[in-house]
């Protein structure tokens, strides 16, 4: 039986046309900012609407093979597409992936597959089946929770809901979720982050299925989030925090209600806090919360331009 999130609505934030501000975009691509309040606090945030359907946009992704740059540098090195924003979870320690990426049919970064147990199951390992969202070669998008063996080519993909198992291993094969209904996931370009936050067109989020945030849920932070509508769009969100009485992020519930009011029929957290950053033609949408600027990330999204 699935279990929905209950959400406590809130006033639509009102969103202005912001294309002029990062120069020409194709007719398939439009940037929108807010800088409103959310629940009596400030906002500011952008999110794109990408046409999944126009042929002279690519989609895609690029990973730094263990040395993260900014998305700066990832703009140099990519050729200045259109679109770059932050991906799914790594280490600070080491710049590992921890989400998934497939860039042109290929899984170059994978799912964590186990977490050691605590408490009672410390013998034990919890395998989550965590959340990406992918394109295909038609161009249609799909969130999906999914686990990856590194044997395949693609991942196992999950559509109906998580997965929640344990057992002894550290290092599970999908016959170790025991006997539930998985399809290949044949996606051409795809990102992992997480929780899922609305499925089906409901607001839904699996922190704890997925393992993520749990208890943090009301905790406000700056977030980057990726979703699709049902008319083929792809948004892309981002929302700036850890400004004190300029801009306090936005917690998992009032994000995933945003997307919902943007239209979103399935949509995802990604990457977000110091992380959280997005360029348009190589100009920054929101303000990093980093002192320093942007920080350096293993994995990026892509959008270009392409004309034929």
């Amino acid at each position: 039986m699935l279990l929905f999130y209950p959400v406590f609505t809130f006033s639509q934030l009102s969103w202005e046309k912001a294309d002029s501000r990062f120069g020409p975009l194709p007719s398939s691509l439009h940037v929108f900012r807010t800088n409103n309040t959310l629940d009596s606090a400030p906002c500011i945030a952008y999110y794109a609407s990408v046409v999944l359907k126009d042929k002279n946009l690519l989609f895609s992704t690029q990973v730094s093979n263990g040395n993260p740059y900014t998305p700066d540098q990832y703009f140099q090195s990519e050729k200045q597409p259109l679109l770059i924003v932050n991906a799914g979870f790594f280490s600070l320690e080491t710049g590992e992936n921890l989400s998934a990426v497939i860039r042109n049919g290929k899984q170059v970064a994978y799912n964590v597959n186990s977490l050691k147990g605590t408490g009672a199951d410390s013998m034990l390992y919890y395998y989550p089946t965590r959340s990406a969202i992918g394109i295909n070669r038609k161009r249609h998008a799909d969130v999906a929770w999914i686990f990856a063996d590194s044997l395949r080519r693609r991942p196992y993909a999950f559509e109906k809901a998580p997965v929640i198992a344990k057992g002894a291993s550290p290092n599970p094969t999908v016959f170790d979720l025991k006997e539930i209904e998985w399809q290949w996931w044949e996606m051409r370009t795809a990102i992992g982050g997480g929780p899922v936050l609305i499925h089906d067109g409901q607001i839904w989020i699996t922190n704890k299925e997925e393992q993520m945030f749990v208890g943090e849920e009301n905790e406000k932070q700056p977030r980057t989030a990726m979703g699709y509508t049902r008319d083929g769009r792809l948004i892309v969100l981002v929302i700036q925090g850890r400004s004190p009485g300029i801009a306090e992020g936005a917690t998992l519930i009032q994000e995933a209600q945003i997307l919902k009011d943007l239209g979103c029929y399935e949509a995802l957290n990604l990457g977000g806090g110091g992380n959280s950053c997005m360029l348009i033609n190589g100009r920054q949408t929101i303000e990093p919360s980093d002192k320093s600027g942007q920080r350096p990330v293993p994995a990026v999204f892509i959008v270009r331009w392409q004309e034929k």
